[in-house]
């Protein structure tokens, strides 16, 4: 595994590496895998996919603060180089990326990538600018790595649906890969910002999976669950633990992100639908989610 912390050094790489395989008649696929470092299991499931799906993976780290608002965690999001140097060559990641901030912005960007409606609920909604960033960084990193193929985890399932969006408006040459949602044996889903929360919060967390998987429960047994029953339903579970503070709980079509009445049954809705939640304990903010297929069956994103 060799590990670059420039542009021009990883494009160099990229470009011999494809190079010397066409010299032998073969063209590699290449995957990439960005993340903001912090590893868990979540992004150890991503490079397990790209490594089945590619000759030559790449996994970047980079905590991207043009997507952290005012007041918000850049300074204190957690870092563990070492740690996720471990994890990528364990997964089998044939480069990883690292650049530092100055080697990512040189200067004061005058050029971001925005993605309209699809960023003005949910996060983007609290978190204004936020995707922004993320489109931003993640054009950037296309561009330097030319992926065929781009990995992310679906617990940001707003971010997946925002990326694909933009790959799609400017004719990328890539194809996106949403990746199932890991949890913990007790259902929380892992985030990097877990670390944050005291025993205390860790457990009251788990009221967020328990009132989506009540609902996802109710959708697979057959029960009509309309929008704004589902709604109610969570956010009463959730209301109940005292130390909860609920940012948002949304009902929207996915990947479209549209409003639905509160009358329409989730299950007999013409796309899939997405029932995301964002809470905050403590001073961690949690979001989690569950995605209700055109079938009626409910599954975790």
């Amino acid at each position: 595994m060799k590990v670059f912390r420039e542009i021009n050094e990883l494009r160099t790489y990229l470009k011999s590496e494809r190079l010397a395989s066409a010299r032998q008649g073969k063209f590699i696929q290449t995957g990439l895998v960005p993340t903001m470092g912090y590893l868990h299991e979540g992004h150890a499931s991503l490079l397990r996919k790209a490594r089945g799906e590619n000759d030559l993976v790449v996994l970047s780290i980079f905590v991207n603060p043009i997507q952290f608002g005012p007041n918000e965690d850049l300074d204190k999001y957690p870092r563990d180089e070492k740690n996720d140097l471990q994890l990528a060559e364990r997964e089998g990641a044939d480069a990883v990326f690292l650049p530092s901030v100055e080697e990512m912005y040189p200067a004061p960007t005058k050029t971001k990538v925005l993605v309209q409606q699809l960023t003005s609920r949910l996060c983007g909604a609290s978190r204004p600018g936020h995707f922004d960033g993320v489109t931003t960084v993640v054009s950037k990193l296309m561009h330097i790595v030319q992926p065929d193929n781009a990995y992310f985890g679906q617990k940001d399932a707003q971010q997946a649906a925002v990326i694909s969006q933009m790959v799609a408006d400017l004719n990328f040459d890539v194809r996106i890969v949403p990746c199932p949602i890991v949890r913990e044996k007790d259902g929380l889903a892992l985030s990097s910002r877990n670390v944050y929360l005291s025993p205390e919060d860790r457990n009251a967390a788990l009221v967020l999976s328990r009132s989506l998987l009540t609902l996802q429960s109710k959708v697979e047994a057959g029960e009509a669950v309309t929008a704004g029953q589902a709604s109610e339903d969570i956010i009463n579970t959730i209301s109940v633990e005292p130390r909860a503070l609920i940012d948002y709980v949304e009902i929207v079509t996915f990947p479209r992100l549209s409003a639905m009445e509160p009358e329409q049954v989730l299950a007999e809705a013409e796309e899939e639908v997405l029932i995301a939640v964002a809470v905050k304990f403590g001073n961690t903010r949690l979001i989690d989610n569950i995605i209700v297929t055109k079938k009626g069956e409910a599954i975790h994103v």
